[in-house]
Protein backbone atom coordinates (compact mmCIF):
# COMPACT_ATOMS: atom_id res chain seq x y z
CA UNK A 1 0.00 0.00 0.00
CA UNK A 2 1.68 3.76 -0.98
CA UNK A 3 2.72 5.46 2.06
CA UNK A 4 0.66 8.90 0.27
CA UNK A 5 -2.82 9.76 -0.04
CA UNK A 6 -4.25 11.47 -2.88
CA UNK A 7 -5.44 15.08 -1.98
CA UNK A 8 -6.32 17.73 -4.80
CA UNK A 9 -4.19 20.57 -3.72
CA UNK A 10 -1.27 18.65 -4.21
CA UNK A 11 -2.65 17.29 -7.25
CA UNK A 12 -2.70 20.74 -8.32
CA UNK A 13 0.46 21.81 -7.02
CA UNK A 14 1.93 19.33 -9.37
CA UNK A 15 -0.11 20.50 -11.93
CA UNK A 16 1.01 24.18 -11.87
CA UNK A 17 4.36 23.42 -11.46
CA UNK A 18 4.31 21.10 -14.66
CA UNK A 19 2.68 24.16 -16.66
CA UNK A 20 5.79 26.25 -15.79
CA UNK A 21 7.81 23.58 -16.61
CA UNK A 22 6.49 22.48 -19.73
CA UNK A 23 6.15 26.19 -20.76
CA UNK A 24 9.95 26.89 -20.25
CA UNK A 25 11.50 23.39 -21.93
CA UNK A 26 8.52 21.85 -23.81
CA UNK A 27 7.13 18.23 -23.57
CA UNK A 28 10.32 16.51 -24.83
CA UNK A 29 12.90 19.07 -22.55
CA UNK A 30 10.87 18.42 -19.43
CA UNK A 31 12.11 15.88 -16.71
CA UNK A 32 9.83 14.61 -14.13
CA UNK A 33 12.66 15.93 -11.44
CA UNK A 34 12.00 19.33 -12.47
CA UNK A 35 8.41 18.97 -12.02
CA UNK A 36 9.03 18.26 -8.71
CA UNK A 37 11.97 20.37 -7.46
CA UNK A 38 9.22 23.41 -8.99
CA UNK A 39 6.76 22.17 -6.51
CA UNK A 40 8.65 21.54 -3.81
CA UNK A 41 7.89 18.08 -3.14
CA UNK A 42 10.16 14.65 -3.92
CA UNK A 43 9.81 12.75 -7.35
CA UNK A 44 8.08 9.71 -5.98
CA UNK A 45 4.73 12.00 -4.90
CA UNK A 46 5.10 13.10 -8.29
CA UNK A 47 4.61 9.69 -9.92
CA UNK A 48 2.30 8.68 -7.34
CA UNK A 49 0.17 11.35 -8.75
CA UNK A 50 0.94 10.86 -12.42
CA UNK A 51 2.19 7.58 -13.67
CA UNK A 52 4.85 9.05 -15.97
CA UNK A 53 5.40 12.43 -17.85
CA UNK A 54 3.24 11.69 -20.52
CA UNK A 55 0.40 10.88 -18.38
CA UNK A 56 1.02 14.59 -17.05
CA UNK A 57 1.52 16.06 -20.29
CA UNK A 58 -1.69 15.34 -21.53
CA UNK A 59 -3.67 16.18 -18.63
CA UNK A 60 -2.24 19.46 -18.88
CA UNK A 61 -2.56 19.45 -22.48
CA UNK A 62 -6.79 18.62 -22.37
CA UNK A 63 -6.94 21.06 -19.82
CA UNK A 64 -5.74 23.60 -21.84
CA UNK A 65 -7.51 22.78 -25.32
CA UNK A 66 -10.51 22.76 -23.17
CA UNK A 67 -10.07 26.24 -22.96
CA UNK A 68 -9.25 27.44 -26.15
CA UNK A 69 -11.75 24.97 -28.34
CA UNK A 70 -14.83 26.26 -26.48
CA UNK A 71 -14.12 29.92 -27.69
CA UNK A 72 -13.30 29.03 -31.23
CA UNK A 73 -16.38 27.20 -31.34
CA UNK A 74 -18.08 30.51 -29.71
CA UNK A 75 -16.23 32.73 -32.01
CA UNK A 76 -17.85 30.45 -35.31
CA UNK A 77 -21.60 29.99 -34.39
CA UNK A 78 -22.05 33.75 -33.06
CA UNK A 79 -23.65 36.50 -34.68
CA UNK A 80 -21.23 39.19 -34.94
CA UNK A 81 -20.20 40.36 -38.04
CA UNK A 82 -17.35 38.41 -40.23
CA UNK A 83 -14.46 41.08 -39.54
CA UNK A 84 -15.50 40.93 -36.18
CA UNK A 85 -14.77 37.34 -35.76
CA UNK A 86 -11.79 37.27 -37.80
CA UNK A 87 -10.27 39.39 -35.27
CA UNK A 88 -11.83 38.08 -32.37
CA UNK A 89 -10.18 34.48 -33.42
CA UNK A 90 -6.72 35.97 -33.56
CA UNK A 91 -7.22 37.86 -30.46
CA UNK A 92 -8.26 33.93 -28.54
CA UNK A 93 -6.39 31.91 -30.29
CA UNK A 94 -2.70 33.83 -30.00
CA UNK A 95 -3.37 34.88 -26.25
CA UNK A 96 -4.24 30.86 -25.11
CA UNK A 97 -1.13 29.78 -26.99
CA UNK A 98 0.98 32.38 -25.55
CA UNK A 99 0.22 30.54 -21.99
CA UNK A 100 0.02 26.99 -23.30
CA UNK A 101 2.99 27.34 -25.83
CA UNK A 102 3.09 23.55 -26.36
CA UNK A 103 -0.67 22.65 -28.06
CA UNK A 104 0.55 23.28 -31.22
CA UNK A 105 3.26 21.23 -31.58
CA UNK A 106 1.71 18.39 -29.01
CA UNK A 107 -1.26 18.42 -31.70
CA UNK A 108 1.22 18.36 -34.32
CA UNK A 109 2.75 15.17 -33.19
CA UNK A 110 -0.22 13.18 -31.89
CA UNK A 111 -2.05 13.68 -35.24
CA UNK A 112 1.71 12.35 -37.03
CA UNK A 113 1.32 9.16 -35.01
CA UNK A 114 -2.36 8.13 -34.76
CA UNK A 115 -5.11 11.47 -35.85
CA UNK A 116 -8.07 9.18 -35.51
CA UNK A 117 -7.03 8.27 -31.77
CA UNK A 118 -6.44 11.72 -30.72
CA UNK A 119 -9.21 13.57 -32.10
CA UNK A 120 -11.46 10.82 -30.57
CA UNK A 121 -9.92 11.41 -27.10
CA UNK A 122 -9.45 15.35 -27.89
CA UNK A 123 -13.30 15.81 -28.75
CA UNK A 124 -14.66 13.22 -26.60
CA UNK A 125 -17.56 14.09 -24.70
CA UNK A 126 -17.05 17.67 -26.11
CA UNK A 127 -18.30 20.06 -28.82
CA UNK A 128 -16.38 19.77 -31.51
CA UNK A 129 -15.46 22.98 -33.32
CA UNK A 130 -17.81 23.86 -35.63
CA UNK A 131 -16.81 26.20 -38.89
CA UNK A 132 -19.94 25.46 -40.82
CA UNK A 133 -21.39 28.92 -40.00
CA UNK A 134 -18.07 30.71 -40.45
CA UNK A 135 -17.99 29.22 -43.99
CA UNK A 136 -21.27 30.35 -45.13
CA UNK A 137 -21.01 33.73 -43.60
CA UNK A 138 -18.33 33.85 -45.81
CA UNK A 139 -19.95 33.13 -49.13
CA UNK A 140 -22.85 35.34 -47.94
CA UNK A 141 -20.58 38.07 -47.79
CA UNK A 142 -19.00 37.36 -50.66
CA UNK A 143 -22.81 37.05 -52.61
CA UNK A 144 -23.78 40.62 -51.05
CA UNK A 145 -20.46 41.79 -52.69
CA UNK A 146 -19.25 43.01 -49.48
CA UNK A 147 -15.91 41.28 -49.66
CA UNK A 148 -13.98 40.15 -52.82
CA UNK A 149 -14.88 36.96 -54.41
CA UNK A 150 -12.47 34.42 -52.08
CA UNK A 151 -12.80 30.65 -51.25
CA UNK A 152 -14.49 30.62 -48.18
CA UNK A 153 -12.60 27.29 -47.25
CA UNK A 154 -9.39 28.91 -48.34
CA UNK A 155 -9.54 32.40 -45.82
CA UNK A 156 -10.06 29.95 -42.97
CA UNK A 157 -6.72 28.02 -43.88
CA UNK A 158 -5.35 31.11 -44.40
CA UNK A 159 -6.45 32.44 -40.91
CA UNK A 160 -5.14 28.83 -39.11
CA UNK A 161 -2.22 29.21 -41.18
CA UNK A 162 -1.02 32.61 -40.16
CA UNK A 163 -1.38 32.06 -36.23
CA UNK A 164 -0.67 28.54 -35.96
CA UNK A 165 2.65 28.28 -37.90
CA UNK A 166 5.12 31.16 -35.71
CA UNK A 167 3.95 29.01 -32.73
CA UNK A 168 5.27 26.04 -34.84
CA UNK A 169 7.89 27.61 -36.62
CA UNK A 170 9.17 29.87 -33.35
CA UNK A 171 12.71 27.41 -33.07
CA UNK A 172 13.38 28.91 -36.18
CA UNK A 173 12.71 32.39 -35.98
CA UNK A 174 15.33 32.14 -32.51
CA UNK A 175 17.58 30.41 -34.14
CA UNK A 176 17.71 32.23 -37.50
CA UNK A 177 16.30 36.06 -36.35
CA UNK A 178 18.20 36.16 -33.17
CA UNK A 179 14.78 36.43 -31.22
CA UNK A 180 14.61 35.67 -27.22
CA UNK A 181 11.30 34.52 -25.65
CA UNK A 182 9.91 38.16 -24.67
CA UNK A 183 10.87 39.40 -28.01
CA UNK A 184 8.19 36.36 -29.73
CA UNK A 185 5.81 37.43 -27.22
CA UNK A 186 5.66 40.89 -28.17
CA UNK A 187 5.74 39.47 -31.79
CA UNK A 188 2.94 37.65 -31.23
CA UNK A 189 1.47 40.18 -28.91
CA UNK A 190 1.40 42.71 -32.42
CA UNK A 191 0.43 39.69 -34.72
CA UNK A 192 -2.96 39.81 -33.42
CA UNK A 193 -3.74 43.21 -34.68
CA UNK A 194 -1.37 42.41 -37.49
CA UNK A 195 -3.11 39.47 -38.74
CA UNK A 196 -6.62 40.10 -38.86
CA UNK A 197 -5.92 43.61 -40.50
CA UNK A 198 -3.87 41.94 -43.20
CA UNK A 199 -6.76 39.31 -44.22
CA UNK A 200 -9.25 42.36 -44.13
CA UNK A 201 -7.46 44.70 -46.12
CA UNK A 202 -7.11 41.71 -48.99
CA UNK A 203 -10.64 40.14 -48.96
CA UNK A 204 -12.44 43.40 -48.65
CA UNK A 205 -13.85 45.71 -51.67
Amino acid sequence: MSKYKKDKTTEEKIMEAARKVFVRKGMYGARMQDIADEAGINKALVHYYFKNKQKLFEEIFMEAAGKLFPRVNAIFISEEPLFAKIEKFCEEYISVVLANPYLPLFVLNEMNQDPVYFFNKLWSGKQRPNPQKFLEQIQEEVNKGTIKNFSPLQLLMNLLSLTIFPFIGKPIFQMTLGIDELQFRMFMEQRKKEIPKFIIDAIKK
